[in-house]
């Protein structure tokens, strides 16, 4: 007797995805998987731009599409230019990854430049507003797309030296679920991946994968790493999630878990 075949797989083939901070140490891992699932993709970088390339180049070399873009995401100007760039060298994007984050020096409260909390604003919430205003037009006129941001679980503990950080990924999260209810309607789906502290190439690079005093914490006992966090983003791009939105998925071994 014939049955059906049953398997299921992520593909994104003939769909175009925009990964912001796509050459870091999560994002290029990201890009790189979105890829091999079948999405053309932009890398995206603030300033170094032969990471990007050389992201795009790993792509391409391995027989996807894939170019390296340059913009600073918390400029409109800037967001709509590569948003053009995109759309001529891959075509329109149906995903979007928001993934760009601006780093500092965590401190206590009392001690936290104000400079810190409008640099986390700008690059979590104002991000995200920018390449919603961008791409989601594109994704209303043709009726679907992905919206997935990266938050963290930090903005569900909120602990010492984390206020900058959290303010920020709490007011994306805001911005997101709001969003989530304006443009379900055309079959877009807005969506958040929280990593708890996650295993990079730098990790592996210095041998500091393992963290025993960290692991204790999260009830799997280690580290996820960036792998992991890229399969939860490839999932909600595919249609697979097709009616997920508005979650914050944490992807952190169990370490901060909602509450109903």
């Amino acid at each position: 007797m014939n049955t059906p075949d049953t398997r299921l797989t992520i593909d994104l083939s003939g769909q175009t995805a925009v990964v912001t901070g796509g050459s870091g140490q999560l994002g290029r891992v990201m890009a790189r998987t979105l890829a091999r699932c079948g999405a053309a993709v932009a890398v995206h970088c603030k300033q170094n731009r032969a990471k990007a390339e050389a992201v795009a180049g790993e792509i391409t070399a391995a027989g996807g599409r894939a170019v390296a873009v340059q913009a600073d995401v918390t400029d409109e100007r800037s967001v709509l230019a590569m948003r053009d760039a995109v759309a001529a060298a891959l075509g329109a994007p149906a995903i979007i990854v928001n993934n760009a984050v601006e780093q500092y020096k965590w401190t206590s409260v009392l001690e936290q430049g104000l400079a810190d909390y409008e640099s986390q604003f700008r690059s979590c919430v104002m991000q995200n507003v920018l390449m919603a205003k961008a791409f989601v037009p594109g994704m209303i006129a043709r009726q679907g797309g992905r919206v997935i941001a990266i938050s963290t679980d930090c903005a569900m503990e909120c602990l010492p030296s984390q206020s900058a950080y959290t303010a920020g990924k709490r007011g994306m999260d805001a911005v997101l679920k709001v969003l989530a209810r304006e443009v379900g309607e055309h079959g877009i789906t807005v969506n958040e991946v929280a990593p708890g502290w996650t295993v990079s190439d730098r990790d592996r690079e210095k041998g500091t994968e393992v963290q025993p005093d960290y692991a204790r914490m999260i009830p799997l006992r280690r580290r996820g790493t960036d792998q992991e966090i890229a399969n939860v983003v490839a999932f909600l791009a595919s249609d697979l999630a097709s009616f997920v939105t508005g979650a914050f998925v944490p992807v952190c071994g169990g370490k901060a878990m909602s509450a109903l």
